[in-house]
């Protein structure tokens, strides 16, 4: 099974976290993105996206369908994070659209079995792929791609 940690895309600044929106970059970000994803992703997926506007946003340039999860939020560690999607048992690709630092940590954590604080830009994808090979359970990179590398700057 598949997990895409996709980092929402640039967003305005400003005093209230959660109403952020997207900036005309970070539009253009998230759209080149979705339709990147769009080609590569089976028919089957979950999207999931935090409670904040711009996590909405992105998840909105991907498809009109998507699941709100609070866990998602801004502050969530990755112990919440993997309890709300239940990956990989969920037995679906998961498209979670959510926030630094739980991203990096998340990323770092899956790979690297370490609490680490990876860099994840913003608008950037990483693709985590889950599957058990001889009864050992494997976490490998897919794919990342960063809007930059699909010429969005």
């Amino acid at each position: 099974m598949d997990l895409i940690l996709w980092r929402h895309a640039e967003a305005e600044e400003g005093s209230d976290d959660m109403q952020r929106a997207l900036t005309r970059r970070g539009q253009k970000q998230a759209s080149a993105m979705a339709t990147w994803l769009r080609k590569q992703l089976p028919d089957d997926f979950a999207l999931l996206a935090s409670e904040a506007l711009r996590s909405q946003q992105t998840a909105a340039l991907f498809a009109k369908s998507y699941e709100v999860v609070p866990a998602l939020n801004p502050d969530a560690s990755v112990e919440q994070v993997l309890s709300a999607i239940d990956w990989p048992r969920s037995g679906k690709t998961i498209v979670l659209v959510g926030h630094q630092p739980y991203i990096g940590r998340l990323a770092a954590t899956l790979m690297s079995e370490q609490p680490l604080l990876w860099s994840v830009k913003k608008g950037a994808i990483w693709w985590l792929s889950h599957r058990e090979r001889h009864g050992i359970e494997q976490i490998r990179l897919k794919a990342m791609m960063t809007p930059s590398m699909l010429g969005i700057d």
